[in-house]
């Protein structure tokens, strides 16, 4: 389900693709326009869809409105069972009142241009199949874990880029004049393909997958404005000055992004435990057994804990 997420990005860009082909065929000229003027279509229909959209039952308890958020809950359920969950939401939210910080999210990027009409049929190739991983992870990110998609992902994209760019430095080299064989720009293509397929069905999805199951209830919305925010602010940048490091770094870019993604996926590694099967409620244990978060977490046992059941533990940081 929330893989899905990424899933309606990844088909809004595959749209923006099939839009931005067909308005170049139009020879009047004015296909730039009607390309800008339709991304007002989605942004109308997110609009309008806000306005149906319901409070969650966490922000409105988190109002001081404990009444409505039971309500609220007994309707997303279905039930008027709800007594234990709306209970965990009371706690979390005295909780959120006490606490600070999560985590982050890195970046990744890629272009290259084979002539106007080639250069867009490359992008609906590489929007396709963006798509197509996008269903490869929803199948297997409970199959396989987080950190095989992440670690797997990043290996394929480490390999994509260094491929693209010493193609790019053989065919233009520092001085940026060349061209590209037709083999060696289709090559290029399913190289970019590779790249845009290896962070479809990991970097994508499970940046925002696994920010929400190591962020407890209390920090979850803070964790995932936070991790949203970081997100988009990296995009702007590399939206700012890509072209300006393609035009001074050329292919080094490339291996600039490579090593990036080097350094995104060591982390991973070595600081990020496996998240597939855990309750939330049992994943500050897990980050409390790991051999470096362990050094910043601390257990407590619930106060509220009584009739001798077993204790129920969080995981504050320090």
């Amino acid at each position: 389900m929330n893989i899905g997420f990424q899933m309606m990005i990844t088909i809004g860009i595959l749209a923006a693709n099939l839009v931005n082909y067909w308005t170049a065929k139009i020879e009047s000229g004015n296909g730039w326009r009607i390309s800008l003027g339709l991304a007002a279509v989605p942004a109308l229909m997110i609009t309008v869809g806000s306005l149906f959209l319901p409070d969650t039952p966490n922000s409105i308890l988190e109002r001081g409105d404990a009444a409505k958020a039971k309500q609220m809950l007994q309707k997303i359920r279905g039930t008027d069972d709800v007594d234990a969950e709306f209970e965990d939401l009371v706690r979390a939210s005295a909780a959120a009142k006490k606490i600070d910080r999560p985590m982050r999210r890195l970046l990744t990027e890629r272009t290259l241009g084979l002539g106007q009409s080639a250069s867009l049929m490359s992008s609906l190739i590489t929007g396709f199949f963006n798509v197509v991983a996008t269903f490869v992870s929803i199948y297997v990110a409970d199959r396989f874990g987080r950190r095989s998609l992440f670690l797997e992902g990043g290996i394929q994209m480490i390999i994509c880029q260094v491929v693209v760019g010493g193609m790019i430095a053989g065919s233009f080299g520092t001085s940026g004049t060349g061209q590209l064989s037709t083999a060696a720009a289709v090559l290029v293509v399913v190289f970019v393909t590779g790249f845009v397929m290896a962070f479809a069905w990991s970097w994508g999805p499970m940046g925002w997958l696994v920010p929400t199951e190591i962020c407890p209830l209390e920090l979850r919305s803070a964790g995932q404005a936070m991790n949203a925010g970081v997100n988009m602010f990296f995009t702007f940048v590399i939206g700012q000055f890509f072209l300006s490091l393609l035009c001074n770094l050329k292919f080094g870019l490339f291996f600039l992004f490579a090593a990036f993604v080097v350094v995104m996926t060591g982390f991973i590694y070595f600081f990020l435990p496996e998240t597939r099967n855990v309750p939330i409620e049992d994943m500050g244990e897990v980050f409390r057994r790991h051999w470096f978060w362990q050094k910043y977490a601390a257990v407590d046992d619930d106060d509220n804990n009584k009739g001798g059941s077993a204790p129920r533990r969080s995981v504050e940081l320090k």
